[in-house]
């Protein structure tokens, strides 16, 4: 596992040292995805051909799961799953929450993870059974808030239909929370609970690439990350909190009907 992360280490910082060095003159021509809202830069296209070239050139018999380029067949137990650019809208706007995110998956278990947050100069990294950091720091999520108290961090999906339903759902837990926040990034999210920067994450439609590394620095941090309904997170839903907010949560959720109209 250490082999692992020390290679998607290098290849994330890589990756992020690339993107800062190219942003500034970045074409502003963009394409769209599942939406007009949903975009692709050419540095999302260059950032994951760097990193599958890379990862290939150390361990060319793996399996790539990508963003933008799909799967890569391989042999092997070993997967890797990417995202380029985690949060393309704020990069292509200039905020400074994007990541690179990259994790390590052996026989169906996420074992390492890392995502790189460039332009903050943060780099999580996570190891199966070994603990999340954040450079030096050893990560802990925040235990024992209440649901009232909770500061809790969500994202909204691109199609029209999706973001009403979600509309309503958020204003019915804003009530029952300290606050909410939206960062634009489902990695730096749930990376930045198991930082303690916020105290929950729910979200609705997200993608393997999404949370597969930051989901390893979350529940090596003490947090609990799963679906609705005793489900896996998965593509339908993503939650994530220490154990008892995360059951708090999770049933006023479930009470909101966040599946609706799916």
């Amino acid at each position: 596992m250490t082999d692992f992360l020390r290679l998607a280490e290098d290849i994330a910082r890589e990756a992020g040292d690339m993107l800062l060095a190219k942003r500034p003159t970045m074409s502003r021509e963009i394409e769209t995805k599942s939406s007009p809202t949903d975009v692709v830069t050419t540095l999302d296209k260059a950032s994951e051909a760097l990193i599958r070239e890379r990862i290939l050139a150390a361990r060319p018999d793996d399996r790539i799961l990508g963003e933008e380029q799909g799967e890569a067949p391989g042999e092997g137990d070993v997967r890797w799953i990417v995202d380029p650019i985690d949060g393309t809208v704020n990069f292509l706007y200039g905020l400074p929450d994007w990541a690179v995110s990259i994790a390590v998956e052996v026989a169906g278990k996420v074992v390492a993870g890392v995502v790189n947050v460039p332009q903050r100069g943060e780099v999580y990294t996570a190891a199966l059974g070994e603990g999340s950091w954040l450079g030096a720091e050893r990560l802990r999520c925040n235990t024992g808030v209440p649901l009232s108290q909770a500061l809790v961090a969500t994202g909204f999906g691109y199609a029209k239909a999706r973001r009403e339903s979600q509309g309503e759902v958020v204003a019915k837990v804003l009530p029952r929370v300290r606050d909410i926040r939206r960062g634009g990034s489902c990695a730096i999210d749930i990376c930045s609970l198991a930082a303690g920067r916020v105290d929950a994450y729910y979200e609705r439609g997200v993608n393997q690439w999404d949370f597969a590394a930051a989901g390893l620095v979350a529940t090596e941090s003490g947090a609990r990350l799963g679906g609705l309904h005793g489900r896996p997170v998965s593509s339908e839903f993503a939650l994530c909190a220490a154990p008892g907010l995360f059951e708090e949560l999770h049933d006023l959720l479930v009470s909101l009907d966040p599946l609706r109209g799916a």
